[in-house]
Order: structure tokens, then C-alpha cells, then sequence
């Protein structure tokens, strides 16, 4: 979603391009779209690596996901048909499907996707040390009608409080002998074999590095060690502003059939 204007301007099709190759070439085998991502024209960029077509023909493309749906609607969606794969924002300061979204999933055999495993790019310095365009998703929604501020985490006193958060990230990684992000990007992957985070970039040097938290391996009591770090009610902001946050799945019950 990034590589078409997500969070930033979107990039060039060539630089795109390039980056989808490069993480093709360095073994990443899983790419996220939506017709939603651009819009339409993430889809585009990912076909012109040629694989997707290739796939259709293949029969290859025959599973259903869902994304940000409350536990009624997997259950429901379940039933119907298998679902392989769910989708839902999972990081070090976003954990609230853990209580009850995580052991359904586990409970039907469905596999979990985290989006922003990073914090939206947080826990890899973003707004803390390196700045945020003025025109950033993180920090602004605008159309022809409104600009707002858009995501609470990343503007006014909540950044200034949130800074503390990534800087103790930030110290733990050290000790651990990796980046920020990669420490974070490895607590994510370390939550079950069933977890298949999808970070996204639009830089080579950012691939490379999320590419790295796979050597970061953690026990049990380091993983304790980092969610302590990150206690979630320190956390100042909510994840969307309040007119979107009935978008997400605590809001996201499919109207049955016959309504």
C-alpha cells in the first residue's frame, strides 16, 4: 500500500517496481494489495512483476481472507467457508486482538496477518528521529472538504509522550544487537508460527532491514521483557481518530443475511 501513496506521495512505477524484485529476489514470497490500495493502482504495480497472472492461470489463488472483522463475523464467515487468513493491526503498541481475536483464530485453524507490525513506522524512528511530510497520512487526512489530524499517536502531546516508548525500544535493541525496528518486527514473527506479519516500505535499505529481524530470535522471557517495555495504557492516542475508529473490527459485525 505504501509503494502507491498509503501513508506518503506515491512512488515512482520504477522504484516500485524495484522494490517488489528485490524482496522477490531476496526470498519474500507473500505481497499484500487491495483494489482499495491507491486506489486500483497497487494492484496494477504488483501484476507488472508478472507472477499474477501466471497464478491465475495456475489455480493457485483460491483462498478468502478478511480483514479488521470482529470475532461474530469470522465465526460466521467460517461456517460458510474456510477462512485462511485474517487480517487486523498487531504491534508493540497495538495488542488489543490479542484477548479474544488471536485465540479464535487459533481456536479455527485461521491464520493471523498483522498490518503495521512497525507502529506505522514508529518503531523504526518514524516522527521520532526522522521526520514526518506534512502531507503524511500519520499526521493529516485531507479532501477537497476537510484536513484533519489524523492518527492521535503520531501528533501533539500524545507524539511527545509516545517518544518515550520508542526510545526504551530503542535502548532494549542494543542489547539484543539489532535496530529498533528489527527488534519489533521480531516480537511480532516470535507470536506463533501462525503469524505472518506484512511490513511495508518504499526504501531498499528499510527491506533490508525488516528482511533482518528474521535472525532476531527470542525467548519467552525476552519477549515478556519487550511487552513490558511497551505497556499498552501508557500508550497516548488511540489508533484511528474517533470518526474512524468504527471502521475497525471492534465495530465490524456483518448485518445478518435476511436484514
Amino acid at each position: 500500500m505504501s509503494l502507491s501513496g498509503g501513508y506518503n506521495s506515491p512512488v515512482s512505477e520504477e522504484d516500485g517496481i524495484s522494490i517488489i524484485k528485490h524482496a522477490f529476489n531476496k526470498g519474500i514470497t507473500f505481497f499484500d494489495t487491495a483494489d482499495k490500495y491507491g486506489p486500483y493502482t497497487n494492484e496494477i504495480l504488483l501484476g507488472k512483476i508478472g507472477e499474477m497472472k501466471k497464478l491465475v492461470e495456475e489455480g493457485k489463488i483460491k483462498y478468502i481472507g478478511l480483514s479488521e472483522a470482529s470475532p461474530d463475523t469470522i465465526r460466521r464467515a467460517h461456517a460458510v467457508h474456510p477462512i485462511t487468513a485474517v487480517q487486523l493491526e498487531w504491534s508493540l503498541w497495538t495488542r488489543d486482538i490479542e484477548n479474544e481475536i488471536v485465540p479464535l483464530c487459533r481456536e479455527l485453524g485461521i491464520g493471523i496477518v498483522p498490518y503495521s507490525p512497525l507502529g506505522r513506522g514508529f518503531f523504526g524512528g518514524k516522527a521520532v528521529v526522522e521526520s514526518v511530510p506534512p502531507d503524511s497520512f500519520l499526521v493529516c487526512f485531507s479532501s477537497m472538504f476537510v484536513r484533519i489530524n489524523f492518527l492521535p499517536r503520531f501528533t501533539g502531546e500524545n507524539l511527545d509522550r509516545n517518544r518515550s516508548i520508542y526510545f526504551r525500544i530503542e535502548n532494549l535493541a542494543k542489547k539484543y544487537k539489532c535496530t529498533s525496528a528489527q527488534l519489533a518486527l521480531a516480537w511480532v514473527l516470535e507470536q506463533g508460527d501462525d503469524v505472518v506479519p506484512i511490513p511495508g516500505t518504499t526504501k531498499i535499505k528499510n527491506l533490508e532491514d525488516n528482511i533482518g529481524s528474521l535472525t532476531v530470535k527470542l525467548t519467552n522471557e525476552d519477549l515478556k521483557e519487550i511487552s513490558d517495555a511497551v505497556p499498552t495504557e501508557e500508550v497516548a492516542g488511540g489508533r484511528y481518530p474517533d470518526s474512524f475508529d468504527k471502521t475497525s473490527w471492534n465495530f465490524a459485525n456483518t448485518p445478518p443475511k435476511d436484514s
